[in-house]
């Protein structure tokens, strides 16, 4: 059995959603096995609602909740039976246990994920990588969204190569095309860090390096991967989808102006519905904490049932395929290849 936990506090939707949608994942894999961390009682007062394998679930109970106003250090230093620390707690202790999926304070949980769980072997520090769709059907990833303000040229190639490995093992992305976030698409464009990152990413055989890469060109789909420090990334995010919620208000709007508009979107109904579906960041999951020794995944907030699921899928298919193991084995070629040029 593979085995994860599921902090069921914290959220929007919380507990309802996070246990919907961890019984949801359990009919997706077969040898999924969940263990839904929160107060005992509401858990046990949901389940007994639903139709279930009672063998692939457990209740941890935990009396308290780190909320969005708590200061993080001190939610991880004083909120010890809090879901969100259990959780961790239990994924640090037991080693089979592969990761966890929380939709609640994103402070706490970078925090106390970095304190109690550790990095894999050879990483500086851990990245956010949330996913966005392309308009050509595809998806991008942004590292980093927030964990790290102020970086070097190696921790970006080491978000490159984090990246890298995580859409290919969590999306099947064989050779992800990684750009680097910048103010032109010319080698020499940018600030001192970023001139120096492009040399970097370059030369690293364990990526596919794209060149630099305007925000504009963000939802394309030319890039797979986009690296950047977590000030930048955080804005790149998050102007994109105020500017697509922003459009999407002024289509309402305009629809409604007139009847020959609301005829014209009743016509084209479907379509508007598919798009409304391929926007929806319900089915992308939720921003995996990259960089950790085990596989730990924020959903939104707000996610429900569905992103819950699709926040459990995303860290499953990662245990498949050993990411783990696989950042560990990629940053180690790095580091010989820079022993041996040291020597030389």
């Amino acid at each position: 059995m593979r085995k994860i936990v599921i902090d069921c506090a914290g959220g929007d939707n919380s507990p309802n959603a996070p246990i919907e949608g961890a019984l949801s994942a359990l009919e997706k894999f077969p040898d999924l096995y969940v263990i839904l961390c929160g107060k005992e009682e509401e858990i046990s007062s949901i389940l007994s609602e639903k139709a279930y394998d009672g063998g692939r679930v457990e209740i941890l109970n935990a009396s308290d909740v780190i909320t969005c106003h708590d200061k993080p250090t001190d939610a991880v230093r004083l909120k010890k039976d809090s879901s969100m620390m259990r959780s961790l707690k239990l994924l640090r202790e037991d080693d089979g246990i592969f990761g966890m999926v929380s939709t609640g304070s994103t402070g706490a949980l970078v925090c106390g994920a970095t304190l109690r769980i550790g990095r894999i072997k050879g990483v500086i520090r851990p990245a956010f990588c949330p996913i966005l769709p392309t308009m050509d059907g595809g998806i991008v990833g942004i590292c980093d969204t927030g964990a790290n303000i102020d970086i070097t040229p190696e921790h970006l190639r080491q978000f490159a190569v984090m990246g890298s490995l995580y859409l290919r093992c969590a999306f099947g992305v064989e050779s992800p095309n990684v750009g680097l976030l910048n103010i032109g698409t010319e080698a020499e464009k940018g600030d001192a860090l970023r001139k120096e990152a492009y040399p970097l990413l370059s030369e690293t055989e364990e990526i596919r390096f794209g060149g630099n890469m305007e925000a504009r060109e963000l939802l394309e789909g030319k890039f797979d991967l986009v690296c950047c420090d977590g000030f930048s990334g955080n804005v790149l995010i998050k102007a994109t989808e105020g500017a697509c919620l922003e459009m999407l208000k002024k289509l309402k709007k305009d629809i409604f102006s007139s009847w020959k508009n609301k005829l014209g979107a009743f016509i084209m109904r479907k379509m508007f519905a598919e798009t409304k579906e391929f926007m929806n960041y319900q089915n992308y999951g939720g921003s995996v904490l990259l960089g950790t020794s085990k596989v730990i995944v924020k959903g939104h907030g707000s996610s429900d049932a569905r992103a819950v699921c699709a926040c459990i899928s995303q860290a499953y298919r990662m245990e498949s395929a050993s990411y783990v193991e696989c950042v560990e084995d990629a940053l180690l070629k790095i580091e010989q290849r820079n022993r041996e040029k040291e020597n030389v």
